[in-house]
């Protein structure tokens, strides 16, 4: 389709935050166009977060696309930190009555097409060279080029849920940004196999060697993590290294169930921490990682881009409703008061349970005080339990 387009809401993104959008400003009347830079295939395929939050859950629910979540997801009650041989349950259900469902991003991505296939909303994959024009004014604009054609949508506001590279972020002024970044001198090296998980619930270990974390995706799909230096290599990490070096970050009777197989799936992803302030530039809002990155330790990433949707399609809604703007003018101080609890909480658990290059013998009992200190405080068990289940959306 190409031409000249006239929609309410423009979203840039057709991932989880960006379809997820289309989908709640579809159940409250309000129109809307997504333009997505990569093909269908291609979004479904990446392999990303598979955590959901108690509220993210939910909210999934809520708007319709609940159904396959509930049936084939895992509701996890609980996650293990092993340390020093020991092994210390966080237990979320006795601690603060919730918990989380472990659901792939790919599962969850199709669900979310699925459902905009169905209820004829407008998304066009592949438009490349998108460039944002009006967000200071009341006349934005989005242009496009998709196979080979130019387009463009006007619109009344433009969302932008194309993440940390796309051309929401980029279409501010440097001047009216800020930016606040911490890199973490480390990556995670993550392999997807189709073997079964090690339990039923995560494990996420401290050992001297670095951390190991044991994640699934269903009973018949495993996925693992272990610290790495960031000037890793995939080529120097063929799947007996990996497997060889997860068992031995892992406590001896956690290992000895460890089923290893051929990867389907490898890479490495460097660890760091992002905010822009503000969210919101006259027409324009950012979501999800246009606005934040986390480091994956506390799983809060997907989970932050569903709680800014669900925040923004408010707002939007309280507009067309009764001509309001609160809702959008106060969207980017409300949705940065949880981002920031979110990367305290991301920052808390990575500092938690890896060995960083530079830490001495002083860091590391510090670490390990950390951990007794969970271990001995039912208050600590429950300020980690209510962090990781999801604050208030």
């Amino acid at each position: 389709m190409t031409g000249i387009l006239r929609t309410q809401v423009a979203i840039l993104g057709g991932g989880p935050s960006g379809s997820l959008l289309a989908l709640l400003l579809e159940r409250a009347g309000i129109d809307s166009i997504v333009l997505e830079q990569r093909s269908r295939s291609h979004v479904v395929s990446r392999i990303r977060a598979g955590i959901l939050e108690h509220g993210s859950a939910q909210i999934l629910r809520d708007a319709g696309v609940g159904e396959r979540m509930d049936a084939e997801g895992q509701v996890h009650d609980g996650v293990e930190l092993a340390f020093q041989g020991r092994r210390l349950r966080i237990d979320f259900r006795n601690l603060v009555n919730a918990s989380v469902v472990v659901y792939g991003q790919t599962e969850l991505q199709k669900d979310l097409y699925t459902s905009i296939d169905a209820r004829g909303r407008l998304l066009l994959d592949e438009a490349e060279q998108v460039c944002l024009f009006g967000i200071d004014g009341t006349r934005p604009s989005v242009t496009f080029v998709r196979h080979e054609k130019a387009g463009r949508v006007d619109c009344d506001f433009i969302a932008g849920c194309d993440g940390h590279h796309g051309a929401s972020r980029a279409a501010v002024p440097a001047e009216r940004i800020a930016a606040y970044e911490r890199t973490y001198p480390f990556g995670w090296l993550g392999i997807l196999s189709e073997t079964p998980p090690i339990g039923k619930e995560l494990v996420y270990a401290n050992h001297e060697r670095g951390l190991a974390l044991c994640s699934m995706r269903n009973p018949s799909l495993s996925r693992y993590y272990i610290q790495c230096p960031l000037d890793a290599e995939l080529d120097d990490w063929p799947d007996a290294r990996f497997w060889d070096e997860l068992g031995k970050r892992l406590p001896e009777d956690v290992g000895a169930r460890l089923v290893a197989g051929p990867s389907i799936e490898k890479s490495i992803t460097p660890l760091r921490s992002f905010v822009v302030e503000p969210l919101r530039h006259g027409a324009l809002f950012l979501a999800g990682d246009a606005g934040h990155v986390v480091p994956p330790t506390g799983a809060k990433g997907l989970n932050l881009a569903i709680s800014d949707v669900k925040l923004l399609a408010r707002a939007f809604d309280e507009f067309y409703r009764t001509g309001s703007r609160r809702g959008l003018d106060h969207y980017s101080d409300v949705a940065l008061r949880r981002v920031w609890r979110a990367v305290r909480f991301s920052w808390w658990m990575t500092s938690l349970m890896h060995r960083f290059p530079d830490a001495g013998a002083f860091d590391e009992k510090l670490q390990i005080a950390e951990l007794e200190l969970l271990a001995a405080s039912p208050a600590a068990r429950r300020s980690m339990a209510e962090n990781y289940v999801g604050l208030v959306h």
